[in-house]
């Protein structure tokens, strides 16, 4: 069995608030548990709360894959308990051609006047693995897990966890350009769940209500529809919202993608599928 538990569903930067309160304002983070083997992708503040929970769990083990670098995506790790703690153990992944390694990233937002501990001070068991665009990385028990580049300023890696004849495909921070990203389409290729950054509605992409934001490295809601019926994907998670929309403007997204894709959800914190 497949689970897959979203922890943080928003980007750029964290939006507590009374507007915000129904879909949540945590940064990246999904969890996805194929029966033992527990797979976190991206550390962004939901992290955090992932933290919370897992400690009531210990010992835990995880293999961590982080999309790319930016801060919405690594800002919860400082804060994510168990990694504070012995007898934990983490298997860390980046993609290289990221500008850094994944360690130095992390390593860095820690260092000082940023917060009081360093990464080295972390009493947890870690180690970091670079992969290549295309390459799929065998976690044993059955679950293989592919990246392919996404198009993003300063990069980005999407993945797709296979297990016991389902996937899961998880593209976020990614831009859809003139064509269809055939890097999108065989991640989301017969996906059980295709999560998909849908961060602007068509029309704010095109600036029709202010700046164009073309070239800015996401996308929309449109596309995602697009991608999943082309990609064959059986259900649409729109993720990465857009710190800017409110719970309500949100929901009308779901409402609207729904009319091209019915099998979609908006991502929000605590939303859970088992596959």
């Amino acid at each position: 069995m497949i689970r897959v538990c979203f922890w943080g569903v928003r980007g750029s930067i964290p939006t507590p608030g009374v507007d915000t309160a129904t879909i949540g304002g945590n940064t990246a983070c999904v969890e996805v548990r194929c029966d033992d083997t527990r797979i976190i992708l991206d550390g962004g503040t939901g992290l955090r709360v992932l933290g919370d929970a897992l400690v009531k769990e210990m010992p835990v083990q995880a293999s961590m894959f982080f999309s790319h670098m930016h801060w919405d995506h690594i800002q919860g790790f400082p804060f994510f308990k168990p990694a504070l703690l012995t007898g934990n153990h983490f298997e860390l992944y980046g993609g290289k051609d990221l500008g850094t390694t994944l360690a130095k990233t992390l390593a860095g937002q820690m260092n000082y006047p940023n917060f009081p501990l360093s990464l080295e001070q972390m009493a947890s068991t870690m180690r970091f693995h670079e992969f290549q665009d295309g390459q799929v990385v065998d976690l044993g028990d059955g679950v293989n897990v592919t990246a392919h580049s996404l198009r993003h300023p300063s990069g980005c890696y999407g993945y797709r966890i296979a297990y016991g004849g389902k996937a899961i495909a998880y593209c976020t921070d990614t831009e859809h350009g003139k064509e269809p990203d055939r890097n999108v389409l065989e991640l989301a290729r017969n996906a059980d769940i295709f999560i998909y950054d849908a961060q602007y509605t068509p029309e704010e992409y095109a600036g029709e209500h202010g700046a164009s934001k073309v070239g800015w490295g996401h996308s929309t809601f449109e596309q995602g529809a697009l991608l999943a019926s082309m990609s064959g994907a059986k259900r649409l998670v729109l993720f990465h919202h857009d710190p800017a929309h409110a719970d309500a403007e949100i929901l009308e997204i779901e409402r609207r993608c729904k009319e091209r894709f019915p099998a979609t959800d908006a991502a929000r914190e605590g939303l859970s599928y088992e596959i």
